[in-house]
């Protein structure tokens, strides 16, 4: 059966397929481990932290750092400006690229991505990326932080060593201000949290949840086992969350990363940290979602802006439910 599913974050639509599950090889799995990445000790390992820049911050215990944040050596943004627009023609037009590019090590660990972290480190991942997000709100000409994780070279990673990036930025990038205007344009209560109670009341595409946070394969869903984690508490601002809830996130979020990959194999995935602009606040509800590249964008995507997701989010959430049954 196939069905039109409306993502009320984005305002897109979304194509529900199942049968297009049968095609050969219809899922992408992650068959290099960045097979291509240079035969050089890795700069985010133990012992070479020469080969990076001067660490931001380091958190460490018995004299061994556990999470590392560092410039990035080729930013995407840099320079204390604010965000200038300027018209050289009538469809010429730029704007200055002013911010900060960080990288976040998640752990000493080479080969351990967020699935694999231990309560306690996922834990300090989260609270470690909220924190420099507290230092990205207290310059005068940053308005947003976008956190992200890139998980296999399908994804965008360069280095295979774990490890997420935060982009501060002088201007306010159009999807989070779409979602900002789905949330304005939502009239019962808050968006997200209706959602959890939506979602907890039918309970078809509940993967896990605790007294802090929920994690849903979402109604919308526009990929085979996306994720949407959600705290429980309502706050447009992710710097300014409690501890209990921002390592709450963090765990919960390696949890349904490990129940994804043991559904599916080692897929490349990206992880988006949305949080409200620092000088904007309600209405907005912080969260992260989880975008694994199971399959390939084609034509029609890309002409169209509709996704086909052939696997329904009913589906992936039993599997991803199996899975961490399975490792209880």
């Amino acid at each position: 059966m196939t069905e039109m599913r409306l993502d009320p974050l984005s305002g897109r639509w979304v194509v529900i397929s199942s049968a297009r599950a049968t095609r050969p090889d219809a899922f992408v799995l992650h068959a290099e481990r960045l097979a291509h990445e240079p035969l050089k000790p890795c700069p985010f390992c133990p012992g070479h932290e020469e080969e990076t820049p001067p660490p931001l911050a380091s958190y460490d215990e018995d004299g061994a750092w556990r999470v590392r944040v560092i410039p990035n050596k080729y930013p995407a943004f840099e320079g204390d400006e604010p965000f200038i627009v300027e018209n050289r023609g009538p469809v010429f037009t730029a704007g200055s690229a002013g911010g900060i590019h960080e990288v976040l090590v998640l752990s000493p660990s080479h080969s351990s991505s967020w699935s694999d972290l231990s309560d306690e480190q996922a834990g300090l991942v989260m609270t470690v990326l909220r924190d420099r997000i507290a230092q990205h709100a207290a310059s005068k000409n940053l308005r947003y932080s976008q956190a992200i994780v890139n998980a296999g070279r399908e994804a965008g990673a360069s280095v295979e060593h774990p490890h997420g990036q935060l982009l501060g930025m002088s201007f306010v990038p159009r999807e989070l201000a779409e979602e900002q205007a789905r949330f304005a344009r939502f009239t019962a209560r808050c968006l997200l949290c209706t959602t959890i109670e939506a979602e907890e009341s039918v309970n078809q595409r509940v993967v896990y949840k605790d007294d802090h946070v929920v994690v849903l394969c979402p109604y919308w869903s526009s990929v085979p086992y996306e994720l949407l984690i959600i705290p429980r508490v309502h706050s447009p601002h992710l710097h300014m969350a409690e501890d209990d809830d921002v390592k709450a996130a963090g765990i919960a979020l390696r949890t349904a990363l490990a129940a994804m990959v043991a559904a599916i194999g080692d897929v490349a995935y990206n992880v988006v940290f949305h949080s409200a602009p620092f000088r904007i606040g309600e209405p907005f509800h912080w969260h992260i979602h989880v975008v694994p590249k199971a399959t390939t964008r084609a034509g029609f995507e890309m002409g169209t802006g509709v996704a086909i997701n052939i696997v329904p989010p009913e589906m992936a959430t039993t599997e991803l439910i199996a899975e961490l049954d399975r490792s209880r």
